[in-house]
């Protein structure tokens, strides 16, 4: 049998998201292809269909000679390619691997794949893989002209990721809120970098937000330094991050645009809650809306209450809870998060009925605007990310209202045993309860009719599931 030649062997970078998660992905697989002696290769292909993001063509960004070494294409094939996944991994397994017939390699894109790596070699330090990247010339233009612009002494930069999180669709999803840094919090951000001699640059994505920010706080914006000069959001975004990278310290939430600027210049990345921790930056944001709420665009002023909220809401009573929750939906009334939340609120004070009046509002106004299943509001209920079911610790009190004999709550718990852990015979005895109360209920009755098995059932917690009926004296 022929010896494995690694160099034949791809580590590739495949994803298909933003500018920043395709980068930190490219500079994971190359820093682990060359550590190990592997070929390193990348997908690429560009995106304008996006509100909140896009990309540009591959030789927008990369040089041709760095496209001709390592581009694979704009998609690539995945059969004979594993996928790196985060669990420990060593060089030995990797070598086993890359030895079997026709295997190509393997797609590495999870952000945090290196931390799996175990034993020798060390890894290529991920800024030294990133600098040997080839960039177009306008990149390095670009580049090149952020470090030439003098800083007026010491600066932190402070990362104001928006988009899709705080105005688009995740903002529903509350899993994502710790990407963003909320814009109601940035007058403490900045006066307590001020306190320790630090001047705060901000980067962010919306000009009305960052102009009143400046305006209140005294910090410096990127056109202060020249990046109005770009018209090209791409190299706008190249000449921002390495901004960023010549700041003493990067202060964000989890954005990964932020964690391209630390690694580009081996500066450290921190969260603002090493300022002041969760509970009392949510003070900070509940005080400053109070007095400054309508200086800020309503969902921007929105995400801030979801912020807030989140890093109290173990901490507080369900009727302050419903208070945070309440001013968010004011300002943002097609988040239907917010009043899911506040049944859950309700049903966990055994104030039963007030819950389920919140849930029959929501719910049948929304099947009398369209009677596709499942109504909007449903969705949001059982919707999940890579990290699980977002509303996972509100399925408890939805099952405890269903079996107290509540109708609404009785239909959403039908939909959590359905879509979140595919349990069809249990889900259809839930739905029953529902139409037992109501039998003519047309809302009910369409969601037994959508009640059926599902081609992949996410099973993967019933152990909980059946736990947290058998709390809510629910049998099944």
């Amino acid at each position: 049998m022929a010896r494995h030649d690694p160099a034949s062997t791809v580590i590739a970078a495949t994803r298909t998201d933003g500018l920043g998660g395709r980068l930190l992905a490219m500079v994971n697989a190359k820093s682990l292809a060359d550590t190990l002696g592997y070929r390193f290769g990348f997908a690429w292909g560009p995106m304008h269909d996006d509100r909140f993001h896009s990309v540009e063509k591959v030789d927008k960004i990369f040089s041709a000679d760095f496209i001709d070494r390592h581009w694979l294409g704009e998609r690539v094939e995945p059969s004979g390619f594993d996928v790196l996944e985060e669990i420990a991994f060593t060089r030995a397994s990797l070598d086993a691997a890359a030895g079997r017939q026709s295997f190509r390699g393997w797609i590495c894109n999870e952000f945090e794949i290196l931390d799996f790596f175990q034993g020798r070699p060390e890894l290529v330090r991920r800024s030294e893989t990133l600098r040997g990247f080839g960039f177009s010339q306008a990149v390095n233009q670009a580049l090149d002209a952020a470090d030439k612009r003098p800083f007026p002494g010491p600066i932190a930069a402070l990362h104001l990721r928006s988009g899709d999180i705080v105005r688009g669709k995740y903002r529903f999803m509350l899993d994502f809120s710790d990407k963003v840094v909320a814009s109601t919090l940035v007058k403490a951000v900045a006066s307590e970098l001020s306190s320790k001699g630090l001047t705060t640059l901000l980067i962010g994505q919306d000009r009305a937000t960052l102009e009143y920010l400046r305006s209140e706080t005294g910090a410096l914006l990127s056109d202060d330094l020249g990046s109005a000069e770009f018209g090209d959001e791409t190299l706008k975004a190249f000449f921002e991050m390495r901004l960023m990278a010549r700041c003493r310290t990067i202060y964000a939430g989890s954005s990964v645009y932020a964690s391209i600027a630390s690694t580009m210049g081996d500066v450290a990345l921190v969260h603002p809650k090493t300022l002041f921790d969760g509970s009392r930056a949510a003070e900070m944001i509940l005080a400053e809306l109070s007095r400054h709420q309508t200086d800020y665009h309503p969902l921007e002023a929105a995400f801030g209450y979801q912020s807030a909220f989140l890093d109290l809401e173990d901490q507080i009573s369900p009727e302050r809870a419903r208070d945070i929750l309440e001013k968010a939906h004011t300002l943002d009334p097609q988040n239907d998060v917010y009043p899911l939340k506040i049944a859950a609120a309700f049903f966990r004070e055994r104030d039963y009925r007030s819950g389920e009046a919140v849930l029959k509002a929501l719910m049948t106004g929304q099947f009398e605007a369209s009677p596709a299943m499942p109504v909007r509001a449903v969705g949001v209920l059982v919707c999940r990310t890579w990290r699980g079911d977002v509303m996972s610790k509100d399925f408890e009190a939805f099952f405890a209202a269903a079996a107290e004999g509540h109708p609404y709550a009785a239909a959403c718990s039908a939909h959590i045993l359905h879509e979140a852990f595919g349990k069809v015979k249990p889900a259809l005895r839930m739905i029953a309860r529902s139409l037992e109360a109501e039998p003519a209920n047309a809302l009910f009755k369409r969601i037994k009719r959508h009640i059926r098995p599902l081609t992949t059932p996410r099973s993967g917690l019933l152990a909980k599931a059946r736990l947290r009926l058998w709390k809510a004296g629910v049998r099944i």
